[in-house]
Formats: structure tokens, C-alpha cells, sequence
């Protein structure tokens, strides 16, 4: 098949999504862009992760055409490709429901450097105003309040994570959702210490060396 890797990419993480808490049923939806042939791999509309084969992921170009695939894509493709447009430094698009997520984009709040695993977005997780799903609108909204930020709550919706990597997509909506569910708990309880611009650069920039190094052979 071509484009394997993409294929059962999109499955592997979508069921991964599902074990993690970060969305229920059908919900969420994910995507990953190949630059070079300027075709994407996005999970059908309505086709529970657990069922999906990587033979119904469907392929469109990047003006939304479906090229390959029998299924619908997913009904939120338009906000995926307007990232890709907006972002060249984009590869994987992770949209979830996570609960603690959803929970501060139903409150209208953003999310604040409470934790320094915020930084996982960048300085805090901003917050686009709601416009129904699956709709222009909606795709033009995403994209003009991503910004550089890696990660995006969307008002009385969900999530939205992007990285260069499906990997590092899913990595952040997953941190983001224990940033989102620290800021409920300490807000339920009193007032939580917010870290500053200054420490959240320091934290940026340590983050730049974060993981393995490659070593020497």
C-alpha cells in the first residue's frame, strides 16, 4: 500500500488516543502530511478507533480532494489542511476531547504556565473562539490563533496538538491534558502560582536539548 507508515500510523494513534483518556467513541481525529508529495493521511469521519483498518485512512491533497480512500475523511480535514497551509513546520495534526482540556475550553479560559510542562505548547495553551465543527469558519479560526503555539483550545470543543511528528503531536495533547487537569484541580482548591515569562523562557529554551542525545559510534 502506499504511504504505509502513514496508514498505520493513524491507526496506532488513534487507538492510543482512545487508552489514554483523550477522547470517547469516534471523537478527535488525526492527520499527517507527507511535504514531499503534498498528499495527507487523515482518519475517516465516524469510524470507531478499534474497528479502523489502515486500508480506510484516507489520503486527500492538500485543497481537501480525496485521492485515495472509499471512507468520508474525518469532518474537521478543513482546520487540518489550514494548519499545514498555515504551518510548514507541521507534520501530524492530534485533534482529542480529552476531559480536563474541554473543561477549560468550556470555561473560555486558557491555559496558563501553572506547570512548566506547558511549555510542551509554549508559554501557555491560548484559546480560539468557538465556531460550530466541521466548518470554513472553523478551519480559518484555527489557523489565524495557533500562532507558533504547538498546542490550541478550542472554545466549547476540545484540543488541538501539532508537531513535527504524529509521535510528537500526540505527546503534547497527552502533557497538555495533565497541565489542563493541575490547573482545574489547583483552582477548585485555591489560587495557583502562575510561572513567569522569564522562567517559562528558561524552561523553552532547556527544552530545545530535552530527550536523547545521539551518541557518538
Amino acid at each position: 500500500m502506499e504511504l504505509e507508515n502513514e496508514r498505520e500510523a493513524i491507526v496506532r494513534f488513534g487507538l492510543k488516543m482512545v487508552a489514554s483518556g483523550l477522547t470517547t467513541g469516534t471523537g478527535g481525529n488525526l492527520s499527517i502530511i507527507d511535504r514531499s508529495s503534498g498528499k495527507v493521511a487523515v482518519s475517516p469521519s465516524g469510524v470507531e478507533y478499534a474497528a479502523l483498518q489502515p486500508h480506510e485512512v484516507v489520503f486527500t491533497d492538500m485543497q481537501g480532494n480525496v485521492i485515495d480512500g472509499d471512507a468520508k475523511p474525518s469532518s474537521e480535514l478543513g482546520f487540518h489542511l489550514s494548519l499545514y497551509h498555515r504551518r510548514k513546520d507541521v507534520q501530524a495534526v492530534v485533534h482529542t476531547h480529552s476531559p480536563y482540556a474541554v473543561t477549560m475550553a468550556c470555561l473560555g479560559w486558557e491555559i496558563p504556565a501553572v506547570h512548566y510542562l506547558v511549555g510542551f505548547a509554549g508559554k501557555k495553551v491560548p484559546l480560539a473562539p468557538y465556531a460550530t465543527f466541521g466548518t470554513p469558519e472553523l478551519a480559518e479560526i484555527v489557523a489565524e490563533h495557533i500562532g507558533d503555539y504547538n498546542a490550541l483550545l478550542l472554545a466549547n470543543h476540545g484540543l488541538v496538538a501539532v508537531g513535527s511528528s504524529i509521535d510528537t503531536a500526540f505527546a503534547i495533547a497527552e502533557e497538555i491534558e495533565f497541565v489542563a487537569r493541575i490547573y482545574y484541580q489547583t483552582k477548585s482548591i485555591g489560587n495557583p502560582i502562575i510561572l513567569t515569562d522569564e522562567e517559562m523562557d528558561t524552561v523553552l529554551e532547556k527544552f530545545k536539548t530535552y530527550g536523547q542525545e545521539k551518541m557518538e559510534e
